[in-house]
């Protein structure tokens, strides 16, 4: 039986901060990601830092998780927003620096095209803080409708991106909900 026949689904999350304590933000993002009702942790890869792109301000601190979930797509969308306004997320202009940012990334081989949900991500596979972490987390991914991962990624050679040594550290009772 495979996780789509048991209706769980695998889903991957870009975590990205660049204000306050953005490596508090990211590892408090992914407790609450753990915390999710129907909802099972798989995994984050490795912290990146890159600068912004389309805008200004400091220097992104970045990740992906994935996550195995039985939560429909806008349900999921609805629980990553709530967690980006618990850790004071605004939106006060397109592209502002932010406490926390959650970009459902894609789940499965989902193809969605809605008002308030696009999957896979429409701007995901041309950014190198998706992909490279990405990669880390699920080689051997193929990104809906683009191809390779890894692939994908020579295609972003040109945005400077630095993992760091220091990963997430996670609380170890908080690996399961569901």
């Amino acid at each position: 039986m495979t996780l789509r026949d048991a209706g769980w689904q695998r889903a991957y999350v870009g975590l990205g901060a660049n204000l306050g304590d953005a490596h508090a933000a990211l590892a408090a993002a992914c407790c609450a990601l753990q915390a999710l009702a129907q909802t099972s942790w798989v995994g984050c890869s490795g912290v990146y830092r890159s600068a912004p792109i389309d805008s200004s301000g400091p220097d992104y601190l970045n990740a992906v998780a994935a996550i195995d979930t039985r939560l429909e797509p806008l349900v999921l969308l609805d629980a990553l927003l709530d967690i980006e306004a618990r850790h004071g997320r605004e939106r006060p202009y397109r592209n502002a620096p932010r406490t926390l940012d959650l970009d459902l990334l894609c789940i499965a081989d989902l193809r969605l095209d809605g008002p308030r949900l696009t999957l896979p991500h429409p701007r995901g596979h041309l950014r190198a803080f998706v992909l490279l972490p990405l990669a880390e987390l699920a080689p051997g991914l193929l990104w809906p409708g683009q191809g390779p991962v890894e692939t994908l990624l020579a295609q972003v050679v040109d945005q400077p991106i630095e993992r760091l040594d220091r990963g997430l550290v996670l609380p170890r009772n908080a690996a399961r909900s569901g």
